[in-house]
């Protein structure tokens, strides 16, 4: 979209429309004045200062292809040197349609509100696709295609591979062009990588399972023999990656193009709170995703084959593909109308001529090369606007600070659930669901409690910087509460010998002599809680020899087990499957401050994001959008959970056993878990809190003239320019 720009060259600030002079020139010696008078319909009759152009009595929201300034007769023989008027692009189509097909029902769509309720249930579905679906569903899709963890996340990888591959090229091009459309096709490519990452079930032949066999009590270990040749349906990995890709790549113009579209087209005081609004759907569409995709693996992935084993069996693959068939034709749909919609928005040119420029200044006046009409329209100029990118500190910082925090969420998102899940002694469901009650008003309160405070308090630049600088503080001093822990629950042969001393950490003792001749083997990870209020490792490794035909609370009960003293009677304890459960009473205080750090990290979110659009010109921020994204991606989202993943793994105690290879841990130490996740957290949050400080401090507003109605503004920016002109139409309360 063609920038507005000011008659005189000064200031960089500009508009859209054409500039028509058609009252007289100014006497010589005022050509460098910038008050102006600008008139309502009726002609030029109302003088306002700054240049700004107002209407003399209120009208309806005019479309932006009328003239906001239309002279009369009586104009020609008053001498009004400042009179402009302001006239459409020539052939710009400001109706909603498809092509010459623009009925007027679509019309009452074509608003601010409209396109955020689009852009949201697109983010939504973004959300819940490759935050929500992805990770419910990878363990799965592991089973059913024979994939080693390493290939799936290759297919994980996929999805940022191809968002940092695409966001320089979308967000600089799209930036300066049909922004909507753009947005339309990248939905209707995220959609068909949906259908197509479901596509391998309905190519693959049935899914064929053992039937469910008593395994695990002692004397009847079954295990896979380790010798199986590589199954030849493991090459549809790619198949899965091509899809990711195609995630990444339609979700790319969403989260660049979506937020300057509809900066552009509000009130810039009104901004954030649209902002915050379409970020928290896409907050909350992973949350859906773990609901509804947990909901689709409780039902076997062969719909209407009848089948012996439960879901609990680890030979189960649920019904993985459903929720992608869903996801992906509702995408196709919601492209739609997103392609209907125009450049711009009826009625946002206004919004435009009252924008009050908070760009960094540069010392060598280099920015005002970005205010040029031309520019950013070639390849020629991507170069240049790398340059400027690059010059401008508070943009730098601000990408840093980002960064940062990405790591931090990408970190706790991939192993917040497995930290509550050995703190707590939970299974993996209960964990999972214990998380996503810390999450979602969190991280969702706090995305949309940033945008507010933005907009209640009418913060400039500056100010925003500050808000986050405060969140991270306030943050960093929760992420303290990692200096307590709970303790680990007692299991035998990992934590305590079998007679209940202490076992030195590292150092496993799976066997004794109560389980000696159970022929019990380590591939068999199925803990259970013994009668004594100890763990084992299995029931073979608890000596138990029988399974009892009733449920207790739905879950196994394991008779004669050797190696459990019962304390009411001489003969062996009982013991029940999964964990035993833990009476840590540390658990409230440790997910209240957790709940902070959320709170917290997400609170800063949208005002940071604002201080990105705010800190650069108007004609480089969907660009500095996507420049920020890669950054946050190859420095904060990508290896963010390999971080944190290699800090934790150092807290292992019990490693799987793959047939000799080291697999994944299934027991962690709480006291070290604690502390490592500390340093991770100190870290990242010490550096985030100085980069927002270096970012505030090297910021360098544009001076007070420069921005036109910003003479009364405060210093700390808490006025609002919109509420200075109250003879402009307003926009209607949200």
């Amino acid at each position: 979209m063609a920038m507005p720009q000011n008659s005189t060259r000064e200031n960089g600030f500009c508009f859209t429309q054409p500039l028509d002079f058609s009252c007289p020139s100014p006497r010589p010696g005022e050509a460098g004045r910038t008050s102006g008078a600008v008139g309502g319909r009726d002609g030029c009759s109302t003088p306002l200062s700054n240049g700004i152009a107002s209407s003399g009595a209120p009208s309806p929201s005019d479309s932006c292809a009328e003239p906001l300034c239309t002279p009369t007769p009586a104009d020609e023989e008053t001498p009004f040197e400042e009179g402009i008027k302001y006239v459409s692009a020539e052939g710009e189509e400001l109706a909603c349609g498809w092509g010459g097909f623009t009925p007027g029902c679509l019309q009452l769509c074509n608003t601010s509100k409209g396109v955020l309720f689009f852009l949201c249930v697109a983010s939504f579905l973004q959300g819940m696709t490759v935050n929500g679906f992805i990770n419910t569903v990878i363990t799965s899709i592991e089973r059913r295609f024979d994939l080693r963890s390493y290939q799936s996340g290759l297919i994980a990888s996929s999805y940022d591979i191809a968002a940092c591959v695409c966001l320089t090229f979308v967000s600089y091009f799209g930036g300066n062009g049909h922004k909507p459309r753009w947005l339309g096709w990248g939905v209707l490519v995220m959609g068909l990588g949906s259908l197509l990452f479901a596509l391998p079930h309905f190519t693959t032949g049935q899914y064929e399972t053992r039937s469910a066999a008593e395994v695990g009590v002692c004397g009847g270990n079954q295990s896979l023999p380790c010798s199986q040749a590589a199954s030849s349906i493991s090459g549809y990995r790619f198949v899965f990656m091509l899809g990711q890709f195609l995630h990444g790549m339609g979700a790319t113009p969403l989260y660049t193009l979506g937020v300057t579209y509809l900066d552009e087209n509000v009130k810039t005081n009104y901004s954030p709170v649209y902002i915050a609004v379409f970020y928290t759907a896409a907050i909350l569409g992973p949350a859906a995703g773990y609901l509804v995709g947990g909901m689709f693996l409780n039902i076997y992935t062969e719909i209407g084959r009848e089948i012996d084993i439960a879901p609990e069996n680890t030979l189960w693959v649920g019904a993985w593909w459903i929720g992608f068939l869903g996801a992906g034709a509702a995408s196709l749909l919601i492209s739609i109308p997103i392609l209907g919609y125009p450049q711009r928005l009826p009625g946002s040119q206004r919004y435009i001529v009252m924008r009050v420029s908070e760009a960094h200044q540069l010392k060598d006046g280099s920015h005002k090369k970005a205010s040029d009409p031309d520019f950013g329209k070639t390849v020629k100029d991507l170069p240049r606007s790398v340059l400027l990118l690059l010059k401008n500190p508070t943009f730098i910082f601000l990408c840093l600070a980002g960064a940062t925090e990405a790591t931090l969420i990408a970190g706790m998102s991939t192993f917040g659930p497995k930290f509550l899940e050995s703190q707590f002694s939970l299974s993996a469901s209960e964990a999972a669901t214990f998380f996503g009650y810390l999450v979602v008003p969190a991280g969702g309160g706090g995305t949309f409690l940033g945008g507010f405070l933005v907009n209640k308090f009418k913060l400039r630049c500056s100010g925003i910087i500050k808000l986050c600088l405060l969140c991270t503080v306030s943050s960093l001093l929760a992420i303290l509460v990692f200096f307590i822990h709970c303790p680990n629950m007692p299991m035998a042969g990992v934590t305590q010998t079998y007679d209940g001393s202490a076992l030195p950490g590292g150092h496993l003792n799976l066997t004794a002599a109560c389980n000696a001749q159970c022929g019990c083997l380590q591939e068999t990870y199925s803990p259970v809680c013994g009668t004594d209020g100890i763990m084992y490792y299995s029931p073979c490794h608890a000596g138990c020899k029988k399974v009892s035909e009733n449920l207790r609370n739905g879950k196994k009960v394991y008779q004669v087990c050797s190696c459990i003293d019962n304390a009411l009677l001489p003969s062996p304890g009982g013991a029940e499957a999964g964990k035993c459960t833990s009476s840590c009473a540390k658990r409230p205080l440790l997910l209240c401050f957790m709940f902070v750090v959320i709170l917290f990290t997400f609170l800063s979110s949208i005002p940071a994001l604002t201080a990105t659009l705010r800190c650069v010109s108007d004609r480089q921020r969907s660009f500095a959008l996507g420049i920020q994204w890669i950054v946050v991606r190859t420095l904060g989202g990508i290896p963010g959970p390999i971080a944190f993943g290699s800090m934790i793994d150092k807290s292992c105690l019990l490693w799987q056993d793959q047939c000799g290879e080291q697999g994944s841990c299934y027991v962690y130490q709480n006291s070290a878990m604690s502390r490592y996740t500390l340093v991770a957290g100190l870290v990242y949050k010490v550096l985030g809190t100085t980069f927002f400080i270096v970012a505030c401090l090297l910021y360098k507003p544009p001076p007070p003239e420069s921005a036109p109605g910003s003479s009364d503004a405060s210093e700390n920016g808490t006025s609002d320019l919109q509420e200075q002109k109250p003879s402009l139409p307003a926009e209607e309360d949200i």
